[in-house]
């Protein structure tokens, strides 16, 4: 009996023991998990698309940007013009402003138009302009800095996956605190990879031409004014002036009197020691 009850009894304590030590190795493979460096993975991830878009057709990125300055006899002849241009080619007017300057009156515009129909607008607008002052073209080619930004944020996303499959997995709070704070890095730069894509996209599809044109005006230095009308201001001036001299007496005449009644005591005392 007793050797049942010893036998009974080691056979509990062995499966105490090896439930704890599950529980224990359970506990220790928790801690240690050891979260993936980032950079790592950013690398590994560009290397997968770099190697993976050799095989594909990559379309061409190229921002296009224009200037143009010159001449023209009639502002608003030219504006109409320019905007026929502008809804030949599916553009859009995103500025306009006007001003006056030094000998000439000007009219300013920013527009932006599908890249597909940037050198057809050029040649409209160019049509019928003897000189440019200024013309300007430029093309900027960003496609291997567009297919970095994008690989590195489809890494970036593979990077956040894998937190939230830890993030699943975790049963300690200190644990979930430190995934949910490297989640909240990796979303800001996925956000800011997003925002850099889709600003380099705008650029990309929508071209900015900026066209800057002016007439020339008369300088208005009173060429004309006649001399008959140059007569008649002076002698305005002229009477404007005395009106004045006039009024700035009478606001100083109790000076006036007190100098004549001065004056007229001096006199008189002379007068009398000349006697």
């Amino acid at each position: 009996m007793k050797s049942k009850l010893i036998i009974a009894f080691l056979f509990f304590a062995l499966f105490s023991c090896k439930k704890a030590d599950t529980e224990a190795s359970e506990d220790v493979s928790i801690q240690a998990i050891k979260l993936p460096s980032k950079d790592k993975v950013a690398a590994s991830g560009d290397n997968y698309e770099t190697a993976g878009s050799q095989d594909k057709i990559i379309e061409q990125k190229i921002i296009k940007n224009g200037n143009l300055k010159f001449e023209t006899n009639d502002l608003e002849t030219t504006y109409e013009q320019i905007k026929t241009a502008v809804k030949k080619g599916k553009a859009i007017i995103q500025n306009d402003s006007e001003g006056k300057d030094y000998g000439m009156v000007y009219r300013r515009l920013t527009i932006r138009i599908p890249n597909e129909n940037f050198d057809f607008f050029i040649k409209d607008i160019s049509t019928g302009v003897d000189y440019f002052d200024t013309k300007e073209i430029s093309s900027q080619d960003v496609t291997q800095e567009y297919i970095d930004i994008d690989a590195r944020l489809k890494a970036k996303k593979k990077l956040e996956n894998r937190y939230l499959e830890l993030l699943a997995k975790a049963t300690k709070m200190s644990e979930m605190l430190a995934i949910e704070a490297q989640l909240s890095t990796i979303r800001e730069e996925i956000e800011a990879k997003e925002g850099q894509l889709r600003y380099m996209q705008n650029q990309v599809s929508l071209s900015t031409i900026t066209i800057e044109f002016y007439k020339t005006i008369a300088e208005e230095s009173g060429v004309t004014i006649s001399y008959g009308a140059k007569v008649w201001n002076s002698f305005k001036s002229g009477f404007y002036s005395i009106s004045s001299f006039f009024l700035g007496l009478l606001e100083i005449w109790p000076f006036i009197i007190l100098a004549i009644a001065l004056f007229y005591f001096i006199r008189k005392r002379f007068k009398k020691k000349n006697i």
